[in-house]
């Protein structure tokens, strides 16, 4: 995948484009207000066309899919507000980008979480290491989501967003492609009923209907059933479930260069549709998410570091840079060896770095799962759909399940979004105008993500009690 942020190898010209992308974004933003606040109908669509030519000049030059994803979502916004009966016929251009996704989701789900539990050998194999690692991972992103719920329900970002009405089916099609259902009330379910819905009595009916909790479910069974084989009994099948994960990977990224096209083209239909409203209820999701992360870094993260007797300044120390690597990328697998070199140094033994951090890359997305709580009840609200606390409760858990195993995944947090409005019954169409705001969120949480799996490490080897009281200094970057 393209880095979504310039090379730092050149200043003069990191700094060109980050002042031709801010150029163009203020530009932009410029034209817009005259349009909402002046009666002035020629000078606003100027500005945003002159701004639109030089976001695509920096994305040309940049060759970043991020900055592309952007540059399609302002392309859309202006073509809903000026050419609102053209974007109405956009829309199939983003169903495509959706059934591309949804085709994603099973077999990714199903390999990623094999590979994730059967991937380290006999559970036994694994020791009280593994063990205390896992619960503090579920403990922690259950805590995260937790918050996440918390602050769109104090937020309620999502209600200002009016959803345009689904086509109408034309009748021929009705036989092969029934019309969408009505989404503003959600199927009710009973905690029994909701319970005996998560155990697939066919897989391959699950995958079909794409009823990704009970993929997700068959798959942590089948890891465990295959660790508990003979090695060379289990090599073959992990060997398929590893390859099936790169190829579902590789798969992804094919998919993600259309995502500009898929995300403008929702964005010119819903704009078309409820015109530059749209853009007050993303402000806000934007606000709730990084209020909800600071939350989870200053009243979970940081009482961890205290309760665990961890030196704070030295801590803090021994995670910025790995945290600024990740925020500026937008990318934990850039930030990990870095992770790992600093926290060695700070005083973790290695086989608790070697064993922890990356296993937390796939168990423990602390950020992306206060991200994901906010999102998909952010869904709910702009659909109209009111869930009681029993239903976000359901939610909590499908996320802690559908959320492991993905963090390798390019923009993994639609796969997740879907997979959960797919299993909770919730509209897809607010997924898209969500995916244009996305890269400025995602900064913040692939930061989060990074110092939860530092403290995860740190946490670790005091609770084994192999915690050095004294690190080294931190290794030079290279």
């Amino acid at each position: 995948m393209p880095n979504p942020l310039p090379s730092a190898g050149d200043p003069q010209r990191s700094t060109a484009q980050l002042a031709l992308i801010a150029g163009g974004i203020l530009i932009f933003l410029v034209g817009a207000a005259l349009q909402i606040f002046t009666s002035n109908h020629t000078w606003p669509p100027l500005l945003r066309d002159a701004a639109l030519l030089l976001l695509a000049v920096a994305a040309i030059r940049q060759r970043s899919l991020t900055l592309w994803i952007f540059f399609a979502m302002l392309l859309g916004l202006e073509i809903g507000l000026d050419r609102p009966q053209f974007a109405e016929h956009l829309r199939i251009f983003s169903d495509i980008f959706l059934r591309l996704i949804k085709v994603i989701v099973a077999p990714l789900i199903l390999a990623t979480l094999i590979t994730g539990i059967a991937g380290h050998g006999n559970l036994r194999d694994i020791g009280r290491v593994g063990i205390k690692s896992l619960i503090y991972f579920e403990v922690v992103t259950t805590i995260a989501i937790l918050i996440g719920v918390a602050a769109i329900n104090l937020s309620h970002a999502g209600e200002g967003l009016a959803l345009p009405p689904p086509p109408a089916v034309t009748q021929p099609l009705a036989s092969a492609t029934p019309p969408i259902p009505s989404v503003q009330t959600p199927a009710s379910l009973r905690w029994d009923d909701f319970l005996l819905h998560v155990f697939p009595e066919n897989i391959v009916k699950s995958a079909a209907d794409n009823q990704i909790l009970q993929v997700a479910v068959f798959a942590v069974l089948f890891g465990i059933a295959l660790t508990l084989v003979p090695a060379p009994t289990r090599a073959p099948i992990l060997n398929f479930a590893e390859s099936l994960a790169q190829v579902m990977f590789k798969f992804t990224n094919i998919v993600m260069y259309y995502a500009p096209i898929g995300v403008g083209a929702a964005m010119a239909y819903t704009v078309g549709h409820v015109g530059m409203g749209v853009l007050l209820p993303l402000g806000k999701l934007i606000l709730t998410a990084y209020v909800a992360l600071a939350a989870f870094l200053l009243f979970v993260l940081l009482p961890i570091v205290l309760f665990a007797r961890l030196p704070l300044m030295r801590f803090l120390r021994a995670i910025a840079e790995p945290a600024t690597i990740a925020f500026a990328t937008s990318a934990s697998e850039a930030a990990l060896p870095r992770a790992m070199e600093c926290m060695e140094a700070f005083g973790v033994p290695r086989q608790i770095v070697a064993f922890v951090i990356p296993a937390g890359y796939s168990f423990n997305m602390d950020g992306g799962s206060v991200y994901l709580a906010v999102a998909s009840i952010f869904i709910a609200q702009a659909a109209g759909i009111h869930m009681t606390w029993t239903e976000q409760l359901l939610m909590v858990l499908t996320l802690m399940l559908t959320s492991k195993g993905i963090a390798g995944v390019p923009r993994a947090v639609l796969v997740v979004l879907l997979a959960t409005a797919s299993t909770l019954h919730l509209p897809t169409e607010p997924i898209f105008v969500i995916m244009g705001v996305d890269a400025i969120i995602d900064m913040a949480r692939t930061a989060v993500n990074v110092i939860g799996n530092c403290l995860a490490s740190a946490v670790v080897a005091r609770w084994e009690g192999e915690l050095a009281e004294t690190g080294v200094p931190l290794p030079a970057r290279q």
